[in-house]
C-alpha cells in the first residue's frame, strides 16, 4: 500500500521496473533462479528470457565459485596447503 505521496514518486510510476530490479538483486545475491522465478510468480523460462543479459554477467562469478573447490582439491592432492 502506497501513501498519498508515493504514487507520484518516480519509482512508483514504474512498478514493473522495481520488480525487475528486485529479481535482479535476488539473482545477484546468489538466490537460485528457480526460487527467484517462483517468488516472482513466473516460470523459469520467462525469468531467463527477461534476465538473460543480467545472468550472463553473473556467469563469471558462478564459474569462480565452481572452480574454487576444484582448485583447492588440486592443491591438497599435490601436498600444498588448501588456502595457499
Amino acid at each position: 500500500m502506497l501513501t498519498r505521496m508515493e504514487p507520484a514518486s518516480g519509482p512508483a510510476k514504474r512498478p514493473h521496473g522495481l520488480r525487475h530490479a528486485g529479481i535482479s538483486f535476488w539473482l545477484y545475491s546468489g538466490v537460485d533462479p528457480v526460487e527467484c522465478a517462483c517468488r516472482a510468480g513466473q516460470g523459469i523460462e520467462v525469468l531467463f528470457r527477461h534476465c538473460a543479459e543480467f545472468l550472463d554477467g553473473v556467469r563469471d562469478q558462478a564459474e569462480r565459485l565452481v572452480e574454487q573447490p576444484v582448485e583447492g582439491a588440486d592443491r591438497v592432492s599435490r601436498g600444498e596447503a588448501p588456502g595457499g
